[in-house]
């Protein structure tokens, strides 16, 4: 019952989120002109990227003739190839853009029953059903990214499937489900550091080598499969890293305050990353006192490279851990202020949410290829 009332709930906030765009309204107090429908939700970053690759994996004379792109054609490997697999399926059946989005909701809702599951079975929450309905809206940023073409609600989905199946010590499964992740988003491989130092923590306390772990590497073996892809498709095993500018890890730490004229940092209005930082922090430290390790291992290495990270966006590029740092905030999560205040806060992210989908768009001069 509870995952059928879950799975409603996700549906009818992603059609509220759509719904002005479905409409073509225009909301004069917020000054909200959604007119031009829902190709504004199709266009969104990185969107397009992930249809082209779709459409084309990665061949540079597809993508040079029949799309109108201004990026270069070695940029695309920047974007793993499992979630565009999965926008290939839906393409059968319905047009590119509508493909996409359908993709996204079917990764959120996986995502959303893999974290009541995770969070039910090993009783990480007072009320595991509520500590879903608050990552619906929590973070904010990612209301906007569930309703358009994104990766992050697989890339989630399969972090918490590998965390579960690693927890259940069905090793085989964690290092399938981590394999998976890999072919989503490049950092998946924080994830395997993880499993890695828990392994290494967990042999020392035992004084021997714990094979036990050794199915987890098959997450390390997809690296060079996907590798080879990309050199079959590119002509370059090392597209990914000569994809330009999309690995934003920096030295010193903290760059994203620098104003050395760095691509994607922005202003110097950058505080609320400090809050973001904060929150998370807090969150991920009391993983530790909840003795969740595994948890707090990943949570805590993806945290620290965020740290490095040169980009205005650290909201979207911290999401993966979000649900852990709910898991850490669940005693708080449960209060009725909590409760009270998210509830007040629904509209504002809404408007947040719809103001960013309406303006973080790319150029597209032809939509003909997409479709």
């Amino acid at each position: 019952m509870k995952r059928a009332y879950l799975m409603l709930i996700t549906l009818l906030f992603t059609l509220l989120v759509w719904a002005p765009f479905a409409l073509k309204i225009y909301l004069p107090g917020w000054n909200l002109d959604f007119t031009e429908g829902t190709k504004s939700l199709w266009q969104n970053f990185d969107g397009p990227n992930y249809l082209i690759v779709a459409k084309t994996w990665y061949n540079k004379e597809a993508i040079k003739t029949e799309f109108s792109s201004p990026l270069p054609t070695e940029y695309y490997p920047a974007h793993f190839p499992l979630y565009p697999a999965v926008i290939s399926v839906f393409d059968i059946f319905m047009k590119g853009p509508t493909a996409m989005l359908m993709a996204t909701l079917l990764g959120s809702m996986l995502c959303y029953l893999m974290l009541l599951k995770y969070t039910t079975d090993f009783k990480l929450s007072k009320n595991a059903l509520w500590l879903c309905l608050a990552f619906l809206i929590l973070p904010a940023r990612w209301v906007a990214v569930r309703a358009v073409g994104s990766p992050e609600p697989w890339f989630i989905f399969f972090i918490l499937a590998s965390v579960y199946a690693f927890k259940k010590e069905n090793f085989l499964m964690a290092g399938i489900m981590a394999a998976l992740a890999q072919l989503t988003k490049s950092p998946a491989i924080i994830l395997l550091a993880a499993y890695g130092i828990f392994a290494l923590v967990q042999s020392f306390k035992e004084k021997k080598i714990l094979f036990k772990y050794w199915p987890l590497l098959i997450q390390l073996a997809v690296i060079p499969l996907l590798f080879w892809f990309f050199g079959v498709r590119t002509g370059d095993v090392l597209a990914y890293f000569n994809s330009g500018d999309n690995i934003h890890l920096f030295w010193p730490p903290f760059s994203v305050f620098s104003p050395n004229g760095q691509n994607w940092v922005g202003s110097f209005w950058s505080e609320d990353i400090i809050w973001v930082w904060l929150v998370f922090g807090i969150g991920i430290m009391k993983l530790r006192e909840k003795k969740l390790d595994i948890e707090y291992f990943f949570a805590g290495l993806f945290f620290l490279s965020t740290l490095f990270i040169a980009h205005r966006d650290i909201g979207r590029y911290i999401l993966p851990i979000a649900p852990f740092v709910l898991i850490g905030w669940d005693k708080m999560i449960q209060k009725k202020e909590f409760k009270f205040i998210v509830c007040l806060l629904i509209v504002p992210i809404l408007i947040y949410s719809w103001n960013f989908l309406l303006n973080n768009t790319a150029p597209i001069a032809d939509w003909a290829p997409y479709l």
